[in-house]
């Protein structure tokens, strides 16, 4: 899965180059949503100015503000949209070298079961899920990076929390406990969800190896068979469906109350005054970007739960090829 394409020269352009492209390009842009977050400042203070005090300003300095933000927003739009299309082609060429490995190899994996599917199906996913994945991680820590000292130096103007008082730079401890308590009840809730999913390959690929051989073979695929091997996968997804639905619960009452913890944390501050409308945006809109950062895992755990799923079964695969011969126990298992 990773050899294939980050230790082959024939891919090293790629893997290297087009790696480091990815995360300067990926700095970058977040260095232009840590330019808007301070344009958010400076318009907000604007127009605070301008209802509180009217005549104080013109027209002319609200047309600017608004042009200073659609120039850094169409460079923001053309970095993202450049930078996407070129992890598009990244992750393709990723996919192809891991294809030309398992088919260079194909002699030795054509036994295991449900090998074709192996090598066309669960090939395009990893690399579908690793472009998720790896971008937004990639950009998690970006941004963790450049929010976190923004973030730190606003929290001097917040000293006190609701329940607790004085706290010093109380939003960034707020947003570490906060989205580290979320990842571990997310951890915790979905624990069962990555084998539930890999047990779910297991029963569709037993279900279609059969129909497959019902293609050529009239003897096979029979109303009795097919009936056992598609109950099997009606059960499986039943459970799936059961486990994701208390995950799912917790996952968006979390994520919906977390919408209001930065205000909560602020109204100490707010009552008296002690900060303005445009540092309130900047300070919620930081809090935001580190608290998505730390949450990562609780964001993306479905994707990651389906990852872990599909690098089983090549793992799987790859074993085979490292010991030659008939097919292992564990190929056999996860190929089921």
């Amino acid at each position: 899965m990773f050899r294939s394409f980050f230790f082959s020269r024939r891919w090293l352009p790629w893997s290297l180059l087009g790696t480091l492209l990815i995360l300067f390009a990926t700095w970058y842009r977040v260095n232009l949503d840590v330019q808007i977050n301070e344009w958010f400042g400076t318009f907000y203070d604007l127009v605070q100015k301008m209802l509180g005090k009217p005549g104080s300003t013109t027209l002319a300095d609200f047309w600017d503000q608004l042009m200073t933000f659609g120039r850094i927003a169409m460079l923001y739009v053309t970095i993202a949209v450049v930078l996407d299309f070129f992890i598009k082609h990244y992750i393709f060429r990723w996919r192809t070298a891991m294809n030309d490995y398992y088919i260079a190899n194909w002699a030795r994996l054509r036994s295991i079961e449900g090998a074709a599917q192996r090598v066309q199906e669960d090939t395009m996913r990893f690399a579908r899920l690793m472009e998720g994945l790896g971008v937004d991680f990639m950009r998690s820590v970006m941004t963790l990076i450049a929010f976190l000292p923004i973030l730190w130096t606003l929290s001097e103007k917040v000293t006190e929390l609701p329940w607790i008082g004085t706290v010093p730079r109380s939003l960034v401890w707020v947003a570490i406990g906060f989205a580290l308590a979320g990842t571990v009840l997310m951890a915790v809730v979905g624990v069962r969800l990555p084998g539930l999913e890999f047990q779910n390959q297991r029963v569709e690929a037993a279900y279609r190896k059969e129909l497959v051989y019902g293609e050529d073979d009239a003897s096979r695929a029979g109303r009795p068979v097919t009936d056992v091997l598609f109950a099997d996968v009606r059960r499986n997804y039943f459970r799936l469906f059961f486990n994701y639905l208390y995950f799912d619960v917790v996952k968006w009452s979390y994520l919906q109350f977390g919408v209001l913890v930065p205000y909560i944390a602020l109204g100490p501050t707010l009552v008296t005054g002690l900060i303005t409308l445009g540092v309130m945006q900047q300070i919620v809109r930081a809090f935001g970007r580190v608290e998505q950062s730390f949450q990562y895992l609780v964001l993306s755990w479905t994707t990651v739960v389906e990852l872990i799923s599909v690098y089983k079964r090549l793992r799987a695969f790859e074993q085979q090829i490292r010991q030659g011969g008939g097919p292992s126990p564990l190929a056999a298992q996860g190929a089921a």
